[in-house]
C-alpha cells in the first residue's frame, strides 16, 4: 500500500532506533545494528537480525554498531540503516516524509550536521533536531511550558543526558558518555578481572537486565552465565550474584549520581525548589537499571521517579512534537532545521 506522506520522529539511540509515525504511534523498535559483508559491501541484516550476529560472524562478516555514545561514528552506515527503518516503518511513500531526531544535549554542531544529512540523504523532505530531554519530558507527559523547573534524567545506551526545562526550552544541562553501554562494558571488565573469564556484550546486556543493581537488595539473586576462560581458553560457567553486579557497577553509577549534582549547583534557586516538591524523572532503557532510582533519591534526596514507559518516551515525545513544527522552526528549544527538495 502507497502512503502519501508519513511524518516521522525518530530516536536514533545507540542501542535502539525507535520510529514513531504520526496518527499511529512508535511502529518500530529495533537494535541500532547492522551487518555487512567487507567484500561487497553488501547489507546483510538490520536490527534484530543483525543484532543477534554480534560476536558471532565470520572473518568476511562484520556486524557494527554505527552510532557510538550518542553520535554517528560511521555516517555511511548510519545512513543506510536509516533508510532501511524509515522503509521497514512507513513503506512506499508518494511524498518524502518530515522526520524530527532527537540527538543528546551535548551533541556538537558537527555532529548535528550529520545527523541533518544522514536523515536527509535517507530519505526525508525536512529534517529537525530536538534534545533528548526535551523530548522525553514531552513523552512523560510533563508540562514543559510552564515557568515552573523540570528535570529530567534520560539514561540511553551512549549517554546520560541531565537537563532542567522551564519555558519550553533547557536552562541548565549535562551530556555524559556513560550509560548502558557503559554499564555493559564494567560487567565484563569485572568477570575478566575477578573470575578470569571473558563473556561477550550479549551476555553482559543479558546480566545487566536478569541481577543488575545500583543499590544493595533485601534477598540476594544469582545467574548462571557462560564464559571462556582466559588461563584455559576453555568455556566456563560461573554462578554471579547480584552483590557483585553492584560492585561492578559502581563506577558508572558514581559518575551519573555525580554529574546530577553538578546540574543542581548551576540550577537557579527558584527551579531548583521546583525540582524539589515535584521531584526527578528518570527516562530512557538504562534507567530501568534496578534500584537506580532509589539510589539518587538517597544521593539527592529529592524524589526520583522513572516515568510510564521509560524505553519509548524519548521516541514518543519526538513523535508528538511533529504537532509543534512551527515552534521548532522557530527555534524555541534550540534546534535547528536543514530543508531538501523533493
Amino acid at each position: 500500500m502507497v502512503s502519501l506522506r508519513a511524518d516521522m520522529g525518530i530516536d536514533l539511540g545507540t542501542a535502539n532506533v525507535l520510529v514513531y509515525i504520526k496518527g499511529k504511534g512508535i511502529v518500530l523498535n529495533e537494535p541500532s545494528v547492522v551487518a555487512i559483508d567487507r567484500k561487497n559491501n553488501k547489507l546483510l541484516a538490520v536490527g534484530e537480525e543483525a543484532r543477534q550476529m554480534l560476536g558471532r560472524t565470520p572473518g568476511n562478516i562484520v556486524a557494527i554498531r554505527p552510532l557510538k555514545d550518542g553520535v554517528i561514528s560511521d555516517y555511511d552506515v548510519t545512513e543506510r540503516m536509516l533508510k532501511y527503518f524509515i522503509h521497514k516503518a512507513a513503506g512506499k511513500m508518494l511524498f518524502k516524509p518530515r522526520i524530527i531526531v532527537c540527538v543528546p544535549s551535548g551533541v556538537t554542531e558537527v555532529e548535528k550536521r550529520a545527523v541533518l544529512d544522514a536523515s536527509n540523504q535517507a530519505g526525508a523532505r525536512k529534517t529537525y533536531l530536538i534534545e533528548e530531554p526535551i523530548a522525553g519530558a514531552i513523552g512523560a507527559g510533563l508540562d514543559i511550558t510552564k515557568p515552573n523547573g523540570n528535570m529530567i534524567i534520560d539514561i540511553g545506551g551512549g549517554t546520560t543526558d541531565i537537563a532542567v526545562i522551564s519555558l519550553g526550552g533547557i536552562v541548565v544541562s549535562r551530556s555524559i558518555k556513560i550509560a548502558g553501554n557503559k554499564f555493559d562494558q564494567a560487567i565484563v571488565r569485572y568477570i575478566r578481572k575477578k573470575h578470569n573469564v571473558m563473556i561477550g556484550e550479549r551476555t553482559a546486556e543479558d546480566i545487566k537486565v536478569k541481577i543488575g543493581t545500583a543499590y544493595p537488595v533485601e534477598k540476594e539473586v544469582y545467574m548462571d552465565v557462560k564464559g571462556r576462560n582466559l588461563v584455559s581458553g576453555l568455556p566456563k560457567q560461573l554462578k554471579i550474584s547480584s552483590s557483585e553486579m553492584l560492585e561492578a557497577l559502581e563506577e558508572p553509577i558514581t559518575a551519573i549520581a555525580d554529574a546530577v549534582h553538578a546540574v543542581f549547583e548551576r540550577t537557579p534557586p527558584e527551579l531548583a525548589s521546583d525540582i524539589g516538591e515535584k521531584g526527578i524523572y528518570m527516562t530512557g532503557g538504562g534507567a530501568l537499571l534496578n534500584n537506580l532510582d532509589k539510589l539518587l533519591s538517597e544521593k539527592t534526596g529529592i524524589k526520583t521517579v522513572i516515568v510510564e514507559d521509560a524505553v519509548s518516551s524519548v521516541a514518543m515525545g519526538t513523535g508528538m512534537s511533529l504537532d509543534w513544527i512551527e515552534v521548532l522552526e522557530n527555534g524555541m528549544t534550540g534546534e535547528i532545521e536543514r530543508e531538501r527538495g523533493f
